[in-house]
């Protein structure tokens, strides 16, 4: 069985489950049915078992959406499905007669790809019975079930798109033509039926199949956010109704909740970055940031109220590693429910704990004193006392290089412990400071702050973290960017991530 990466789980279960079934692709214009229909038929179904029926016009204009076509072996199937198949194969064989020579070519090469698919004594015939119902005999449609009835006992894939653009071409009721397929080919001769609707929904016709998945796309801050939503798979365990979906380079994509996987030989490998530069860790976010953040910049990264501690982590994470691995110090306060213990494991999975010990320093609000060297125990301590510590473990932290360091600050806890203009105070003293030095400010947004205003106009970067679907997402205020979803680096693993932008 092939591995799915792009389809659904649920999508592929309901697929390869024993006996035929079948699906309703609905949505709007330009949602992405047509390269979900694709896909199904490249990654789940055998290709000399697929069939790709449709009206378009041009089969040249599919390929011209869809380049990836032209390098799979799909393409037999969808040029024979296609212009050829209803344009060609069913006429009279006379009427070969006067057509172009491009075009004998492709008929020609469609009956020979016919013949490599029929085999000689097929265990099973398909079902007629409906078929044979209907008021009058349509050669395409009988060419259709000829050619299941080939590859019968084993199982086909059909995709017809559109439903609607299908019956209205041979004039077909099309509640009697779904009736007709259901019955004949998903449910008596061992089909896979795909048929893609012209509209966002059509709950008339619903109970007909066997499935319903729905493509919708919406905006979000002038950006696409992609969303395909399994409404109904019978007899299937929906473990996620809806997932974030991408449609670039037309190839469909959903992605899955992001996870982070620990495997051995981890420890983390720091990006390097231009002369006045500090790497985010993260090859992708470096690019749109022209090679990383500004030595003496400070920047932003505001946390929806819906993105859980894994997701939020899976950006500042190598962050921390990445300035840590390069032997540069990390002073941070952290969010309320953030402890210091937590981050120190999670870390040191990736980088030496001495090396932790020596360049992270964590402040601690709640404690008086502690033996832990990453830990500024400041409980108790006026504004003079916690400014000398603080400022003392800065200076060790850059050490005799007098290196740059990370100034991390979470938002939440600032106003907290300082009330709404102590807070504002601070802030603006602390970001003025990183503007005058070689150091990089991170500040951490979370909703429902006071300094949410203010702190968004002293930012030189600006940046949104989501989650849609269990997939968290980032996209840029300062610099704008498109929406992009956080991944595992496909090739390094965890802890590395990509962005997959949503197109």
């Amino acid at each position: 069985m092939k591995i799915i990466k792009s389809i659904p789980t649920e999508i592929k279960k309901f697929l390869n489950k024993e006996g035929g079934s079948s699906i309703f692709l609905e949505g709007a214009t330009g949602t992405g049915k047509t390269t979900l229909g694709l896909q199904i038929i490249e990654e789940i179904s055998e290709q000399d078992k697929s069939f790709y029926l449709s009206t378009r016009v041009s089969d040249e204009a599919l390929y011209n959406q869809f380049p990836w076509l032209e390098e799979k072996e799909i393409r037999s199937q969808v040029m024979d499905a296609s212009k050829v198949f209803l344009q060609a194969i069913y006429e009279e064989k006379n009427a070969e007669k006067g057509i172009p020579e491009g075009k004998k070519k492709k008929v020609k090469g469609a009956k020979e790809f016919l013949k490599t698919i029929r085999g000689e004594s097929p265990p099973e015939e398909v079902d007629r019975t409906r078929l044979q119902q209907l008021d009058r005999d349509i050669p395409s449609l009988n060419r259709i079930y000829d050619r299941i009835n080939d590859i019968l006992p084993e199982r086909s894939l059909l995709v017809i798109d559109s439903l609607e653009g299908i019956t209205h071409k041979y004039g077909f009721d099309m509640e009697t033509f779904v009736m007709t397929l259901q019955k004949d080919l998903v449910e008596h001769s061992n089909t896979n039926l795909i048929m893609i609707l012209e509209k966002e929904s059509a709950p008339e016709l619903e109970y007909l199949a066997d499935g319903v998945v729905q493509l919708k796309r919406h905006q979000l801050e002038g950006r696409d956010v992609r969303e395909i939503m399994l409404k109904k798979l019978r007899a299937i365990e929906i473990s996620q109704p809806s997932y974030l979906m991408s449609l670039k380079g037309g190839h469909f994509k959903c992605f899955e909740p992001y996870e982070l996987k620990i495997s051995g030989g981890n420890e983390w490998e720091p990006l390097d970055a231009p002369e006045g530069k500090y790497s985010t860790g993260i090859e992708d976010i470096d690019e749109l940031l022209g090679g990383g953040f500004e030595a003496g910049s400070y920047n932003v990264f505001e946390i929806e109220e819906n993105v859980s501690n894994e997701e939020f982590f899976s950006i500042i994470r190598p962050l921390f590693l990445n300035f840590i691995a390069q032997g540069r110090g990390v002073i941070s306060v952290l969010s309320g429910g953030t402890h210091p213990e937590n981050l120190r494991d999670d870390l040191i999975r990736f980088i030496p704990d001495e090396l932790f010990n020596q360049k992270f320093r964590i402040v601690d609000h709640l404690t008086s004193q502690t033996d832990k060297p990453y830990k500024l125990a400041l409980a108790g301590k006026n504004q003079k006392q916690y400014r000398k510590i603080y400022n003392q473990s800065m200076k060790e932290l850059r050490g005799e290089e007098d290196l740059g360091i990370l100034d991390y600050h979470a938002l939440d806890t600032l106003e907290y412990m300082r009330g709404g203009e102590m807070a504002l105070q601070e802030l603006l003293s602390g970001v003025a400071n990183t503007k005058n030095s070689d150091d990089l400010g991170i500040g951490i947004l979370k909703p429902g702050l006071n300094l949410s205003k203010e702190i968004k106009n002293m930012a030189d970067n600006y940046f949104v973290l989501l989650s849609i679907n269990k997939t968290p997402c980032i996209y840029g205020v300062k610099p704008k960017t498109g929406l992009y979803a956080i991944v595992t680096d496909k090739e390094r693993g965890s802890p590395y991530i990509q962005l997959e932008q949503i197109v």
